[in-house]
This record gives structure tokens, sequence and C-alpha cells, in this order.
């Protein structure tokens, strides 16, 4: 979760960012925690299990396997 990010606001992620996994690959050091997989794909929107953060799929969906 990028620093200066609200935590009540959705984090917007789009199809470069899957498989989406938290904390993302640019999160500080102090908010790391184990790598979860989220599936944004399903409903569009995605919670982690261990920090909270919110994810929004916004975009194109990718094409292919699902």
């Amino acid at each position: 979760m990028p620093e200066n990010q609200d935590k009540n606001q959705p984090i917007a992620v789009t199809a470069k960012d899957l498989p989406l996994h938290c904390p993302m690959p640019d999160a500080p050091l102090w908010a790391r925690h184990p790598r979860v997989f989220l599936d944004v794909l399903k409903t569009g929107d995605a919670a982690c299990p261990y920090c909270g953060a919110k994810y929004h799929f916004t975009g194109e969906r990718p094409t292919g396997h699902h």
C-alpha cells in the first residue's frame, strides 16, 4: 500500500497488477506481511485478510483463462 494511501479508500488495480497479491511490490518495509493472493476479478473488489487493505479492479478485464 502506498504510504499516503487512505486505508478507507480502495487501491485501484488493473490487469497489469494481476495476479493481485498483498502487500504490493511498492509497499514500504514496515507495511509488509505474508503474501496473500486476492481474487479481485470475481466481484471487482477484494480485501486483504492481514492488513485490511481494500482493492478495486478498474479498466478492461483480461481475456483468456479465468
